[in-house]
């Protein structure tokens, strides 16, 4: 039988944190109704006869989240004009694939906390998350089969690969200094932008929509992915921790060389490189210096400049949904777009 934590999965409502949360409860509105079947389906599918399987797995679902990715799939496939189910249970793979990327991800990173509350790996261990997410990935393509769309196998299959492909190559950028803002991008592209952009064209292939739509929606989810991965990593130097769901300064403990953190090596002077190289390429921090980090992003206007480049791919995504005529989803979409690069959390 499941874990008591498994009558909590996924509350279909959550309280919101800012009156910025309107965009996404618009939406969510908007396909309340698919995403409760989404809901029921996820728990149905999270069943197994290892019992800490769904318990873990039912830890970090219950936890909450935008959930943006599973609710793009039903708000694309409605904004095409789609009236049929499948986009239920694909929906559904697209948010296993992500939670199972959460586990690895927090593995790899040692992360105590996601979304305010210990993370499963915190409370489960390393060889135990790693397993379940395995297993969520292997659910996710018995779904895909269950579809029987060889698009959607091939779309899905090749976000998880390149989503597997961005994990490695963030492994080599981090606690490297020296990184560009193009392999930056290469990691976001891969890490982040891919599942939405999988998630949003396969709306499009269960409608059966001309490629032209296909395409749209593939851009419209890797530009709004972009951006909101870049916005997330200036959060991780500018947001209350509270409202962030994680430890302010993560992303500097944990190496990692973002795009604010790369323009500020850039722009700084080579006491201020070799304060980056000790702290990210050599891990020697000490107390005060996430301080000094966040003065430095500051004093170079990085934190800016690197929402401005969130903004540009933020238009790219609006511009995609022009071949698109008036209609309530396509409103809303815009204005999660709105909500990515001016949210706090």
């Amino acid at each position: 039988m499941p874990s008591p934590v498994m009558a909590t999965i996924i509350p279909l409502e959550q309280p919101p944190r800012r009156r910025k949360t309107a965009a996404l409860d618009t939406l969510a509105a908007l396909v309340a109704d698919d995403m409760a079947a989404v809901n029921q389906l996820i728990i149905q599918r999270m069943e197994s006869r290892v019992a800490m399987i769904p318990q873990l797995a039912g830890h970090l679902i219950a936890a909450g989240g935008k959930r943006m990715r599973p609710v793009l799939t039903l708000a694309a496939a409605r904004l095409c004009g789609y009236q049929g189910q499948r986009h239920i249970k694909l929906a559904s793979c697209v948010e296993f694939i992500h939670t199972a990327t959460l586990l690895h991800d927090d593995v790899v990173d040692d992360s105590t906390m996601r979304r305010g509350s210990p993370s499963a790996n915190a409370l489960f261990g390393n060889e135990a998350s790693v397993l379940v997410g395995d297993f969520l990935f292997s659910r996710a393509f018995e779904m895909m089969v269950e579809d029987g769309s060889i698009d959607v196998l091939r779309i899905l299959s090749h976000a998880s690969a390149v989503i597997a492909e961005g994990e490695v190559l963030q492994l080599t950028t981090q606690g490297d200094s020296t990184t560009s803002e193009q392999a930056y991008l290469e990691v976001v592209r891969a890490k982040t932008a891919e599942l939405f952009a999988a998630a949003c064209r396969i709306g499009a292939v269960v409608a059966g929509r001309p490629s032209s739509e296909e395409e749209a929606l593939r851009t419209f989810g890797l530009n709004l992915g972009i951006a909101f991965q870049i916005v997330d990593d200036i959060l991780d130097y500018t947001a209350d921790q509270e409202n962030l769901g994680k430890t302010v300064g993560d992303d500097f403990r944990e190496g990692k060389v973002t795009l604010p953190v790369i323009l500020a090596i850039h722009r700084g002077s080579e006491a201020e490189r070799a304060f980056w190289k000790r702290t990210l390429d050599d891990s020697e921090q000490r107390d005060g210096d996430l301080a000094h980090a966040q003065d430095l992003l500051r004093r170079h206007n990085t934190l800016r400049d690197a929402l401005e480049r969130a903004q540009h791919y933020a238009c790219i995504a609006r511009d995609a949904l022009g071949l698109f005529g008036e209609h309530p989803v396509k409103q809303a979409l815009l204005d999660i777009v709105n909500f990515t690069v001016e949210r706090e959390f």
